[in-house]
């Protein structure tokens, strides 16, 4: 009997899905990073959440448990490794695989509680404290971040102007250091303390 899944491997920078697309199915990770954006009518982009190895893309599960087209756009961030389970064999592996069934389940309660977060960063957080929560998560080993300021806007929800003004403040106070396509975090305990702001 052939196994109806399916082993893929795709490079960084492949767009999986767009809005009004129909879903292919279920992506498992093995490895790598999906960003998953909205974009607004008037051009302003958010990054909604990543997707990691064991973790669930709701857009992906909405569309698949209701029928509906995506509404936002998913993008290799990283080169993908892992596995696309088709719509049928979603549904049928749903109501047979006990093990497939609370993975599922599980990884969609995490991600409503990342949605969580991310309504309670935008509607009540200041924005320095957004900002440098940001530049704390995707800093390396070394503490850089290698993303511009538009894409810096994208991931806090804001315009790049505004961004780049915040910017300026750090560098000028000495918590970070403009590089070339990025920053370099130069006193992470001083951002620390302004991620954990409230306001």
């Amino acid at each position: 009997m052939n196994d109806p899944r399916r082993r893929i491997a795709l490079p960084k920078g492949t767009i999986l899905f767009q809005p009004g697309q129909a879903c292919p199915g279920l992506v498992l990770l093995d490895k790598g990073t999906i960003k998953v954006t909205l974009t607004a009518a008037n051009g302003r982009e958010v990054v909604l959440y990543r997707v990691t190895p064991g973790d669930m893309c709701l857009q992906t599960f909405a569309c698949l448990v209701e029928g509906r087209t995506y509404a936002a756009e998913g993008m290799a961030e990283t080169d993908l490794e892992g596995e696309l389970v088709p719509p049928d064999q979603f549904r049928l592996r749903l109501e047979t695989d006990q093990r497939f069934r609370d993975q599922v389940f599980s990884a969609v309660a995490n991600r409503f509680g990342e949605y969580e977060r991310l309504i309670e960063d935008v509607a009540l957080t200041g924005f320095d404290a957004r900002l440098a929560r940001v530049l704390l998560r995707l800093a390396d080993a070394q503490g850089e971040v290698h993303a511009a300021h538009s894409a810096l806007a994208i991931e806090t929800a804001s315009g790049r102007a505004f961004v780049s003004r915040r910017m300026g403040e750090l560098v000028r106070t000495g918590l970070v250091e403009q590089l070339r396509g990025g920053v370099r975090i130069l006193d992470r305990d001083g951002l620390a303390r302004i991620a954990a702001e409230q306001r």
